[in-house]
């Protein structure tokens, strides 16, 4: 896979109550991706990005909301989120990668 497009892929990291509870008790991350990423692309994505070894990668389409922005109505957009299993042991730690690869 070409590393150019692996660190477009990841987007940025989803940041709720139900992903900090994945994080604890499942040792999940969250991410939203790309909407064209495939899971495998996804997997190597997180597994060059972040040094750590990643055991399944589920996906989710959620689909943007209708809203009135004054007096027009628009659509939010869709947004796929990556829910990431690492394994055994691992551990992702998203603000000290952020911090080591902006020093690069």
């Amino acid at each position: 896979m070409n590393q150019q497009r692996l660190t477009q892929v990841i987007l940025a990291p989803v940041v709720s109550e139900k992903s900090n509870m994945l994080a604890e008790k499942r040792n999940q991350m969250t991410f939203k991706v790309l909407p064209n990423a495939t899971k495998r692309e996804i997997k190597a994505a997180v597994e060059m990005l972040f040094n750590v070894k990643v055991d399944a990668v589920t996906t989710t389409i959620t689909k943007g909301k209708s809203k009135r922005f004054g007096r027009t109505m628009g659509k939010r957009s869709d947004v796929k989120k990556a829910y990431i299993s690492l394994a055994a042991g691992q551990e992702l730690d998203i603000e000290s990668a952020a911090a080591s690869a902006d020093k690069e």
